[in-house]
């Protein structure tokens, strides 16, 4: 089982970021204390503002692809350099091929069946999508029945506030996307809300 409290459980979910954006979007999460960093794919770019990621990242860092769907998916992140797996939802063949690949798998679930074969399929966490569906509650009631430190995050929606909430249902690390990144944001703004989010982490564990 992957054990989360080796790196900063957050994953910064930079959708929409650029190459050109990513040297100075990187540093500065980086430098927040971010060690995973997720581009989803599902926007022009992705791929090069990986490989970019990638070439700054200290070697404790993971990087890779979000919104990850198929196999070709997996190798074209591959081929970037990343070693992240993030999707939002749950096909096994995908899991265990990007497993296979040498990836951490945080693939998507919102029950307790599609949990359970990410789990059989070889995920490291699983991704709770879409967290305000589920719930802290169905989240809660998932930590019951899943394998004993089972790393659950939660994405969608997540604020610096409602952290420590999702900690006392059981999440043990968090996605993170507009309420950190939007494509054009200030560095110094960016830096305030990724300082918030660890801030928050630290006084909720």
């Amino acid at each position: 089982m992957y054990d989360d409290r080796k790196r900063l459980p957050l994953v910064a979910i930079l959708r929409g970021l650029t190459a050109a954006e990513a040297p100075m979007v990187g540093k500065i999460l980086l430098d927040a204390g971010f060690r995973m960093l997720e581009v989803p794919l599902n926007r022009p770019g992705a791929l090069d503002a990986i490989a970019t990621l990638v070439a700054q990242a200290p070697a404790d860092a993971l990087v890779g692809g979000g919104t990850m769907l198929s196999i070709a998916h997996v190798d074209q992140v591959a081929a970037a350099g990343g070693r992240l797996f993030v999707a939002p939802d749950c096909k096994p063949a995908v899991i265990t091929h990007a497993r296979n690949a040498g990836m951490l798998c945080a693939p998507g679930v919102a029950t307790p069946t599609e949990a359970f074969a990410a789990l059989d399929a070889g995920a490291h966490a699983l991704k709770l999508f879409p967290a305000e569906m589920v719930g802290s509650a169905g989240l809660k009631a998932m930590a019951t029945v899943l394998p004993a430190g089972t790393p659950m995050w939660p994405v969608g929606g997540v604020t610096p506030s409602s952290m420590a909430a999702w900690r006392a249902a059981g999440a043990t690390g968090f996605g993170i996307g507009s309420a950190l990144y939007t494509p054009g944001v200030t560095e110094a703004e960016l830096e305030r809300r990724a300082r918030g989010f660890v801030a928050a982490w630290q006084d909720a564990a």
